[in-house]
């Protein structure tokens, strides 16, 4: 990767002087300039404030969520076993986009209702910056609700009350009873009719920050954020702690609450990196039926603090599809990645070459994501983590100047032109980068660009620019003709 095209920029914004000649290309193209900057603010946003949604069985919180995000998503059947493949959802409110993270839909009888409400809560604030806590009105508060109120002000995050199952101006004198959990007004709200709910996410929108909390170690001397991520009993803390214990890692659990995870300060390749380690946030014994769920949670958790998540595969088994998941949950949280294979030294070679083949058909989507093989056990290859890592990193952080970029296009479009379509071409006429962390590319087009086209445009980038280790999120804009029907993609 040439040095030239970093930018030390970390908002990845256009300069004046490159702004400037961007929108007089734009106009050049008849691209309006109100729409223009609207492309580049949308495209151009960094990680999105993360909202969570807690509260005991049965209350409507997954009812709630598919309310704030505009579509029944949310898992609503509140029995243990509910298959949940994600429980991050993202939303949008008065022009402001965030993210919901659900804990419904799951209980576990076994360990008693405070218990797994607890566990829930605890995992989903880790993630958060604001929380939306849902009571049934018609309940009133309960003992496990006072639990929860316990569990939020010790985490001291901005918490909106939601007095939910308020179907009618009858039901509002019992959510006035909830003033006395003592965490400010109830917001009446009926999830199931909508009602209530948009004077709530008016609450929600002032809770939540304009952009997180969590600076990704631009403070001066903080420590780079690592979550180590993968299924249940692929190695995790194993590996964590062969790696703590030959580098004399330093233990230091975080201030405030005694909820929090342990975070491990490690130093390797002579440099103090922050390790979030998803196995290490305090274990609820006994969650059987309920792990993959917990394990959701618990990654979704670590993956919005983090800077780079490393996922951690068993090589001694195939890759499975809650492997692919997790994958899938860093790619889209937007986190630079790196894929170690662990329990390499068990492999024989009829499996290393089967272990090949599956990595061709199974992670050929991030197949920019360096790779390591390492060992938990003896602690084979575990020096090749930190350059994988900072490799990452660097191509998370990389911005292409706009100059570079549209004379990149320029050739792409001469060379390999868009496929003729109802006897028409589109064709990219420029671009820019919006951002970094990870890299976002704004393309603006004469038509409607396909898919297979757009992942063509992806591959060249990362041919020409690098961008090893780090997903790419790439939006086209169309311009619209008067008189005609083309619209924004």
């Amino acid at each position: 990767m040439n040095d030239q095209i970093h930018s030390g920029d970390e908002h990845g914004e256009l300069g004046d002087a490159e702004y400037a000649e961007f929108m007089e290309l734009a106009a050049q193209e008849g691209f309006d300039a109100e729409e223009v900057e609207g492309a580049i603010g949308e495209a151009g946003h960094g990680p999105l404030p993360v909202l969570a949604v807690v509260g005991r069985p049965n209350v409507g919180k997954s009812t709630l969520v598919n309310r704030i995000i505009g579509r029944r998503e949310a898992v609503v059947e509140d029995k243990p076993g509910v298959t949940r493949d994600r429980v991050t959802y993202e939303a949008e409110w008065a022009g402001r986009r965030f993210k919901v993270v659900d804990t419904g839909g799951w209980e576990q009888d076994v360990l008693g209702i405070d218990a797994s409400v607890a566990a829930q809560a605890e995992y989903a604030i880790e993630a958060a910056d604001a929380v939306v806590f849902v009571v049934d009105s018609t309940v009133g508060a309960t003992d496990t609700d006072e639990a929860v109120v316990k569990l939020l002000r010790r985490a001291g995050k901005p918490v909106v009350l939601c007095a939910n199952k308020v179907d009618g101006p009858s039901g509002e004198a019992d959510a006035t009873a909830l003033w006395s959990l003592g965490l400010g007004q109830p917001h009446p709200v009926s999830s199931l009719h909508g009602r209530g709910t948009g004077d709530m996410l008016d609450a929600v929108l002032e809770a939540l920050p304009e952009a997180p909390a969590q600076t990704f170690g631009n403070v001066i001397g903080g420590p780079r954020r690592i979550a180590l991520i993968g299924r249940p009993n692929v190695g995790k803390s194993s590996l964590l702690n062969k790696v703590a214990q030959e580098e004399r890692v330093v233990v230091n659990e975080i201030a405030g609450t005694t909820r929090d995870p342990v975070d491990e300060l490690i130093e390797l390749g002579g440099i103090t990196w922050k390790f979030v380690d998803t196995a290490g946030i305090r274990r609820r014994v006994h969650l059987q039926e309920g792990a993959d769920y917990y394990a959701s949670l618990r990654t979704a958790a670590a993956v919005e603090k983090a800077e780079v998540a490393v996922v951690l595969i068993d090589a001694s088994e195939s890759i499975s599809v809650q492997d692919q998941r997790i994958i899938t949950m860093a790619v889209e949280a937007g986190r630079a990645m790196v894929v170690a294979f662990n329990k390499w030294d068990t492999l024989d070679e009829e499996r290393r070459y089967y272990l090949e083949r599956e990595i061709e058909t199974e992670l050929a989507q991030i197949a920019w994501a360096p790779r390591v093989n390492v060992s938990a056990l003896t602690g084979r290859h575990m020096e090749k983590l930190v350059p994988a890592i900072e490799t990452a990193l660097t191509g998370w952080e990389t911005r292409v100047p706009t100059g570079r970029l549209n004379a990149f296009l320029g050739e792409i479009v001469a060379s390999h032109p868009h496929p003729i379509r109802g006897g028409k071409q589109p064709r990219i006429l420029f671009g820019t980068q919006a951002g970094t962390k990870p890299p976002r590319f704004v393309l603006f087009a004469s038509g409607f660009l396909e898919h297979g086209y757009r992942r063509f445009v992806e591959r060249r980038l990362r041919e020409e620019f690098g961008f090893e280790g780090t997903p790419i999120h790439i939006s086209v804009r169309v311009r619209e003709k008067r008189g005609s029907k083309h619209k924004k993609k």
